[in-house]
């Protein structure tokens, strides 16, 4: 067995035991349910990329800062060291914890084009592997991050774009670029990282406009996607898939979906998702053919505003706010049964390990639900670890910054 054949087992080894992709559905909540989460103590639900380990130009198989892999055989060794900063925030130097990485985070704001149209444009920070500080980057309207915090795929600033791009964080350069044929809005990777998703669009997805007699901008009252690409992240090959919208042959077109509304893959790769807000179950699932077909059973307890998702094991499900043995918490589920138990966090944002997460949460003296900070929580256990400082303002005000995680 040579090295190269060792190191693919191990990231073999590795992508088994990662959190399935992170549907990233933060800016997509309608108007209802933002209210109806904020009167619960919920935190609006915030961004956070779906990761892949890919290496297209960049090294494939650096999977960790500090991963020891040997020359023969005997399987992998890693450390994994915790990075806080509980004084910075928006953060500057790397923060990190049990392998889960914060990547880096877009703070959001909505840029008026017209007199009648705007645009929510997110303005990116990204780890830089090298100096283990973030640094800002305007090229960008839509990041995901691979694990290892090393790569991510990117998409241009004009909305739907015709391609798609593979960055090198360190260099900061695009490496290889993936053309499409159908505009693509949004991003997300298979758990072990072979496969993309891109969810296409006639119209951008980010589109804001101000109706008459409102001075708020707002989400366009009907969707524009039109289904998605499955790509081998390798070769960069794959098919379309349409996906009509329901009503497409009715009365209500697309007007129960949010305008941006992106699809993922399910944590086993067999199936491609997405939520429907007002759907009965609030999800839907397609075959990679863009058939629909029933929830999976082991999927039924996914929540897509839950930016966690499954634990790497898939035993359990990140789920949603609780509020109930403490003023903030959250729950988590098992995915077999649907017993939930209560967790410390406002918002779970991503898994560390099968046991820990990383949530947003307010102090304990808060009196508003949006002083948050980043925090590690147990399940099983009341004790927190700050992670970063406070987020300033309420939710939508500008400034306010939304975290992009990568898995080890």
């Amino acid at each position: 067995m040579n090295v190269d054949d060792i190191v693919r087992d191990a990231l073999r080894e590795q992508a088994a035991e990662q959190p399935p992709a992170a549907a990233g559905f933060a800016d997509r909540v309608l108007a209802v349910r933002r209210r109806r989460r904020t009167r619960r103590i919920a935190a609006a639900a915030v961004v956070t990329m779906a990761v892949v380990a890919v290496g297209v130009g960049v090294p494939l198989l650096d999977s960790g800062k500090h991963d020891v892999r040997p020359s023969g055989g005997g399987g992998v060794v890693v450390e994994k060291k915790t990075k806080a900063h509980p004084d910075q925030s928006p953060p500057r130097e790397e923060i990190s914890v049990g392998g889960t990485t914060l990547a880096g985070y877009f703070i959001p704001e909505t840029v008026k084009k017209t007199a009648e149209t705007a645009v929510y444009q997110r303005t990116y920070h990204l780890l830089n592997p090298r100096t283990g500080k973030y640094a800002k980057t305007v090229d960008w309207s839509w990041i995901a991050v691979a694990p290892g915090a090393k790569t991510a795929a990117v998409l241009e600033q004009d909305l739907p774009a015709s391609r798609i791009g593979l960055l090198d964080l360190t260099t900061g350069k695009v490496e290889r670029w993936i053309p499409v044929e159908h505009g693509v809005g949004g991003l997300a990777f298979s758990r072990d990282g072979r496969k993309l998703v891109a969810t296409t669009y006639s119209k951008n997805p980010d589109l804001r406009i101000r109706t008459q007699g409102s001075a708020d901008w707002d989400q366009e009252q009907t969707s524009s996607r039109t289904g998605f690409y499955v790509l081998d992240v390798a070769s960069g090959k794959g098919a379309w898939s349409e996906v009509r919208l329901a009503g497409d042959d009715g009365e209500f077109g697309g007007a129960f979906l949010n305008s941006r509304q992106d699809f993922a893959l399910t944590d086993d790769g067999r199936y491609v998702w997405a939520g429907n807000p007002m759907g009965d179950i609030g999800k839907e699932f397609w075959d990679l053919k863009g058939v629909k077909v029933p929830t999976p059973a082991k999927d039924k307890h996914l929540e897509w505003f839950v930016d966690a998702g499954k634990s790497p094991d898939g035993s359990l499900v990140a789920g949603d706010f609780a509020g109930k043995k403490w003023k903030t918490s959250s729950w988590i589920v098992d995915a077999a049964t649907g017993e939930k138990t209560e967790v410390r966090g406002q918002q779970l944002l991503a898994w560390v390990g099968n046991k820990q997460l990383i949530a947003w949460d307010i102090g304990k003296n808060d009196k508003s639900e949006f002083h948050q900070r980043l925090v590690l929580v147990t399940v099983g256990s009341d004790k927190e670890v700050p992670l970063s400082g406070f987020r300033e303002g309420n939710d939508g005000d500008a400034g306010r910054w939304e975290p992009l995680f990568a898995q080890p």
